[in-house]
């Protein structure tokens, strides 16, 4: 049995770094795909480079996806074509589908048994504990820290199930297990049987990794927030909310986790706690120095 891990990729090489040093004595293969669009549909250069990582090279599965999907919503007008403001997240939610799914045809040296994890770049797993020989579970989802800014500086405001985990043989595809519920569901729930993210046969791995979100300057914060899936409610709050320099200074996030889907997210600030290094994977902890400028000492 092998661990296969998959991600997508922006431009997070440092948390690609930390992620291989991670995980790289629990995984067979980390797959990665890169899109030559961003998830706001800008064209942008691809920015990963394997040489970049030589001590990983040869576990590495590198995808480029060089075309947008066939369903983005375009208005058509006289003076060309666009996407309507009322269609940036739709459109934003199928680039990144896409991006998920194109996964799937890197997948070939996998066997029906063996395990595939997927998060997000910046959502490491802890796999410390995970006995995957003997699991009996069909999915198994990972209750992670949420960290911003800095390595240690803490999000206490969420429970964050990013890393998700199944064998192949049940792997519909890297959407439908992204959407599955962090939550075991009875047997007397029939409604699980005919549900695609709901389900009973779910193990949820507590102290589950790390989330460690907008480990980035600034002036890259901005970037990432104009080209992700919220870039739309980002574009309209920018000129009413702190820069994100300001909130980096002041140990805040200003985007609300909470907020149903439906209502607007950029509306409250929350202060980050800084906490001990204890809580941080081995790797981190061994070298300090080397991110002494990714961590808050300043209690």
């Amino acid at each position: 049995m092998k661990i296969f891990d998959c991600t997508t990729f922006f431009d997070e090489n440092l948390m690609l770094k930390v992620r291989f040093n991670i995980l790289d004595k629990y995984v067979h293969k980390f797959i990665i795909t890169e899109s030559k669009f961003s998830h706001s549909g800008n064209k942008k250069k691809l920015n990963f480079k394997i040489n970049d990582f030589p001590e990983f090279k040869n576990k590495i599965i590198y995808l480029v996806i060089e075309n947008e999907p066939e369903d983005i919503i375009y208005q058509k007008e006289n003076n060309g074509i666009y996407e309507k403001k009322t269609d940036l997240r739709i459109n934003s939610i199928k680039r990144i589908a896409y991006q998920r799914n194109k996964i799937m045809e890197c997948l070939s040296e996998a066997n029906e048994n063996d395990f595939i994890l997927y998060s997000d770049n910046d959502e490491i797993p802890n796999l410390e504990n995970v006995n995957f020989e003997k699991n009996k579970d069909d999915i198994i989802i990972f209750n992670q820290k949420l960290f911003y800014y800095k390595f240690n500086l803490f999000c206490d405001r969420v429970e964050w199930f990013g890393t998700k985990a199944c064998k192949k043989k049940i792997l519909k595809s890297f959407s439908w297990l992204r959407e599955i519920k962090a939550k075991r569901y009875p047997f007397y729930r029939l409604d699980t049987f005919f549900s695609n993210n709901k389900y009973m046969n779910i193990k949820i791995i507590d102290n589950g990794g790390w989330h460690f979100s907008q480990l980035k300057t600034p002036k890259d914060i901005e970037i990432k927030l104009l080209n992700q899936e919220h870039h739309d409610e980002y574009i309209i709050a920018k000129d009413k909310i702190p820069t994100a320099e300001e909130l980096v200074k002041r140990k805040t996030i200003i985007y609300d986790h909470k907020a149903k889907s439906t209502d607007y997210k950029f509306s409250k600030e929350f202060k980050l706690k800084t906490i001990s290094l204890d809580y941080m994977p081995l790797y981190l902890r061994n070298n300090v120095d080397k991110y002494k400028e990714w961590f808050d000492f300043d209690k």
